[in-house]
């Protein structure tokens, strides 16, 4: 769990953000990120649980039929998901919390998703144990991330950006997620990278049938 002055940093980083966040994503989502949050919602069913909602960008993309719970660090960001989901008229649980320690009971979801959040979560890992651990079995993990390029000189090159990114936003840009849900013993139903590497999508199924 995020404690102490770190937190208190983060947060206040993250809520500074909240007012111009999906202007400045926009041209991301449009030239690098490309359909990933359609890719995402458009596989959530059941009871979903988004992890590091933020603004709420994805909350378009989830079919009607879902039930939707989010968690946000931040709540600065939190509520412009809150308005964000008004505007749709779209019903949503909106928790205040942390991903390394998620305040919902084992097995609650049939799918959890988080995009392009888990390379700003301190531990990754912890995030992505937690997420499994509030699965059902059977359920489904939807992830989208930017993660470690391709090509050495892809890489070197996220190298130098994190001299600036880390120290301001916690920001890592060489991780790869597929890595950690495979070593929690998940099976990748579906699998994407483009973008020279520099973007992942997966959608994973905890084992087992929901009950």
């Amino acid at each position: 769990m995020v404690k102490g002055p770190s937190a208190q940093r983060l947060r206040r980083y993250w809520d500074a953000q909240a007012d111009s966040y999906d202007r400045r994503i926009s041209f991301l989502d449009r030239h690098l990120f490309h359909d990933s949050r359609v890719w995402v919602g458009s596989r959530a069913s059941g009871r979903v649980l988004e992890v590091a909602i933020g603004t709420g960008l994805n909350l378009p993309h989830y079919p009607e039929s879902v039930e939707l719970t989010g968690l946000e660090f931040s709540p600065a960001m939190l509520d412009q998901a809150r308005r964000r989901a008004a505007r749709l008229g779209r019903p949503i649980d909106l928790h205040e919390g942390d991903a390394q320690a998620l305040p919902f009971a084992d097995r609650s979801f049939d799918t959890v998703v988080c995009t392009f959040s888990l390379c700003s979560i301190p531990d990754d890992r912890r995030a992505l144990a937690e997420m499994v651990r509030v699965l059902r079995p059977g359920g489904l993990l939807l992830l989208a991330d930017h993660v470690a390029a391709a090509s050495w000189f892809g890489r070197a090159m996220q190298g130098l950006v994190e001299l600036v990114t880390i120290p301001l936003a916690g920001e890592r840009l060489r991780r790869r997620p597929i890595r950690q849900v495979q070593a929690l013993g998940l099976p990748i139903e579906a699998h994407d990278r483009f973008k020279l590497g520099i973007i992942e999508r997966l959608a994973a199924r905890v084992p087992g049938h929901v009950d």
